[in-house]
């Protein structure tokens, strides 16, 4: 009995030391310091102690190595049961929404263009916030607060090459259609967007509350409104890169945001050329040209769900992707929505974007039902009026939300606990509130900004 309480002490010590030190050694990978420190001193620490109780007497052991066992299964079984379910409700609108609503739509309204006072009659509640937003220094402005030169000249590049790409969303058909079965068309599709960049891919069919009811931007007439009679809809996501995330709100985030609308747009364009040229009629769907309401699509072909921030979160990587969206009358199958709910079961405890919120636009109470449908609902002007002070897209909210993480074992162990269990998620979120937080002078859980690369010039 003595020398197997030893061997079980040493084991779990190994296991201890292992465990805390691949999260350390992650986390050094990441660029993360205090998580490195603390899972780098747990590992020690912990390993000590186990290796250290081996010298006790046999009994000492025993009851030690019988604490550990009784808590390690304790927790097994709390794990296992099912605390925090969330029913999901109804989450489908009951109406379409009209793009001319959009904070971008109102924001390319010029002051006495008959656009302008034709909005303006028709949602005349809107004019005061917005023109209060117009006198601000404006997205990537030399005069805003976040203001680097390199960076947002580097974005504006970017957003560039995406508004001369606006105008190639659709196209001719080719004459003859080339014919494979649905099964086997579903399955190129969805690996010809993966070899072309995309993340993750999914097929919708398209439903008439994903299509705007109006035009607010991008090709065709103003205030128009929108037909869009394809039957399915390719939604697809790319990967907005980690560290130029973590220094939200700083001017990487914009680079990064503007770069990702460029690969989205990359790939949507490819995959509307590729099925055009199969003889069915495609539209790619990209940033500024939109016809449909791509978070909603991408949702329901079984990406993601929409979180508090109100933005699309996978599994792997939360909200840190740009979303892209081919519509089309190809054959394809569509995925089925699965019907787990563990991500907004989470973000109903975790509130993390909401607290560290620089312009405090994200709720913290529970879903509500707005157009017939539960969810979160920001407020859209008080954040995009920050986005106009600051000078970038903000992205405060998705750098500090615990789903962000980068896609590696040491995360997806914690993402699968999430997804099964409602005691996971809380041990989960308390361990992203100890190994990630800076609390400053006021308190709060405040994740620490990322420092700009620095190969990105200052100023």
């Amino acid at each position: 009995m003595g020398s197997a309480t030893i061997i079980s002490l040493i084991t779990l010590g190994f296991i201890t030391l292992i465990g805390f030190g691949a999260f350390g050694l992650s986390s050094i990978g990441e660029g993360e310091r205090r998580a490195a420190r603390i899972a780098l001193g747990a590992a020690a620490f912990t390993s000590s102690l186990l290796f250290l109780a081996c010298l006790l007497p046999t009994g000492a052991r025993l009851a030690i190595l019988s604490t550990m066992v009784g808590a390690g299964v304790a927790g097994v079984i709390l794990f296992l049961l099912p605390i925090g379910r969330v029913e999901r409700g109804n989450d489908v609108p009951q109406g379409r929404f009209d793009e001319r609503d959009i904070m971008f739509a109102r924001a390319r309204l010029i002051p006495g263009s008959p656009e302008y006072e034709a909005y303006y009659a028709l949602r005349p509640k809107n004019q005061a916030g917005d023109d209060k937003t117009r006198n601000l220094p404006g997205l990537l402005s030399p005069a805003a607060s976040k203001a680097n030169l390199m960076a947002f000249a580097s974005a504006e590049a970017s957003f560039c090459l995406t508004e001369a790409l606006r105008e190639e969303v659709d196209g001719p058909v080719a004459p003859g259609r080339s014919e494979l079965a649905a099964a086997d068309m579903t399955s190129f599709v969805k690996n010809l967007a993966g070899y072309y960049g995309s993340y993750t891919v999914g097929i919708a069919e398209l439903q008439p509350y994903h299509i705007y009811s109006h035009i607010g931007r991008g090709s065709g007439e103003y205030g128009a409104p929108i037909t869009l009679d394809h039957r399915y809809a390719i939604a697809f996501t790319v990967e907005m890169d980690y560290t130029m995330m973590k220094s939200a709100p700083e001017a990487p985030v914009v680079m990064e945001s503007a770069r990702q609308y460029v690969e989205a747009a990359r790939v949507a364009l490819q995959l509307s050329y590729l099925i055009r040229g199969l003889g069915y009629p495609a539209r790619a769907h990209i940033d500024g040209n939109y016809r449909i309401i791509a978070p909603l699509v991408a949702r329901d072909a079984g990406l993601g769900e929409i979180g508090r921030m109100g933005l699309l979160m996978i599994p792997t990587l939360g909200p840190r992707v740009r979303l892209g969206v081919v519509t089309t009358d190809l054959p394809l199958i569509p995925d089925q929505r699965s019907p787990g709910t563990s991500m907004i079961a989470f973000c109903q405890i975790c509130q993390k974007c909401a607290e560290c919120c620089p312009s405090q636009s994200i709720p913290t109470n529970d879903r509500a039902e707005i157009d017939g449908a539960l969810r979160w609902r920001i407020n859209a002007d008080t954040c995009f009026r920050y986005w106009n002070v600051i000078g970038t897209d903000c992205g405060r909210c998705m750098a500090v939300c615990p789903y962000s993480h980068p896609n590696n074992p040491v995360h997806n162990l914690v993402r699968w606990g999430v997804r099964h269990s409602g005691m996971a998620r809380r041990v989960a979120l308390w361990m992203d509130d100890v190994f990630y937080p800076q609390r400053g002078p006021g308190g709060g859980r405040q994740p620490a900004h990322q420092p700009v690369p620095d190969w990105i010039p200052r100023g």
